[in-house]
């Protein structure tokens, strides 16, 4: 051993720096911890393995600060997963930011399908296209795909009563919510009594406004009633402002030939209007029976004549 105030060999200097080097080394490792020894768990630190974390109630106002709560109803579902599968952070972010878009899509979703205003829940599956064989059914796939939104271009469905005018209506625009894209579902009656009653609190340009930016406008039942004074006015003005600016599907029991007829007392005007909504327009012709008929009552079956037995006498 080396006496004190001596300068150590060069062996022990190097065995000496080892140890130093190998102490600096374990003083940045974390200490291992063991499941049910008592052991208290630093923070920060993953849960050793076996056990499950619940970060929920840390972690729920956080995510409502930043307005990501929807996280919160499949948060503890997929970290079980994450756990169990052993997934890596950036799989178990990804499944999360998946949810959050996926619950917010479905939002939206239901929120365009409630502003749509949807007489029912019309669709195109379940249109019955075998009651309308000369219907042009490869127009209305392509409809369906929203090439017409892109285009700005009216819809002009016209046909008989009960054909299933409204019902390919409200299922195009139901495609349309489906893409993302707000629609508004009205009547020409309801649409005329609403611009009277915007013009009559003298509202009726911001009105006009507010519907010209509605990317799908449908106006069902065109012509069913004749356009008033004013009305027809107000009718104008917005199939106008729409003019090659937005999407309007319009059906009617009139023929393309009588829609002027809706203007009875301004015909230049229906001229106008009607010039408009036929430009570049895709038509249809729905012909065939009305699917309104009445059930008829199932007949009782007759029953066969009853044989008399005559009784013999003693």
């Amino acid at each position: 051993m080396a006496e004190s105030g001596t300068l150590p060999s060069s062996a022990t200097a190097k065995r000496i720096s080892r140890v130093r080097a190998s102490r600096f080394r374990c003083a940045g490792r974390c200490p291992t911890l063991t499941p049910g020894r008592g052991n208290s768990r630093p923070s920060g630190l993953f849960q050793p393995e076996g056990l499950i974390v619940n970060p929920i109630p840390e972690l729920a106002p956080h995510l409502k600060q930043l307005r990501l709560s929807g996280i919160l109803g499949s948060l503890e579902a997929r970290n079980r997963q994450a756990i169990e599968s052993k997934l890596a952070y950036t799989e178990f972010l990804s499944l999360l930011i998946h949810d959050e878009v996926a619950r917010r899509d479905q939002t939206k979703f239901a929120l365009r399908l409630r502003r749509a205003a949807f007489r029912s829940g019309k669709s195109l599956e379940g249109f019955d296209f075998a009651r309308l064989p000369n219907l042009n059914r490869a127009l209305i796939h392509d409809l369906a795909t929203g090439r017409y939104l892109q285009e700005k271009a009216p819809v002009l469905i016209v046909g008989p009563c009960g054909t299933g005018k409204s019902h390919l209506a409200q299922a195009l625009g139901h495609c349309a919510v489906r893409q993302g894209v707000d629609v508004l579902f009205t009547t020409q009656a309801q649409l005329c009594a609403t611009l009277t009653t915007a013009r009559a609190v003298g509202t009726v340009e911001r009105k006009i406004a507010t519907l010209s930016r509605v990317p799908l406008l449908i106006v069902d039942d065109f012509g069913l009633k004749p356009l008033r004074a004013s009305a027809d006015e107000d009718f104008h003005d917005l199939i106008a402002e729409r003019y090659e600016r937005a999407a309007t599907i319009v059906t009617s029991n009139l023929d393309f030939s009588e829609w002027d007829q809706a203007f009875p007392a301004n015909r230049l005007l229906a001229s106008a209007t009607l010039d408009r909504l036929r430009h570049n327009a895709y038509c249809l012709t729905l012909d065939g029976e009305s699917y309104r008929s009445p059930k008829l009552a199932p007949t009782a079956p007759k029953s066969a004549p009853q044989k008399q037995v005559k009784s013999a006498t003693l």
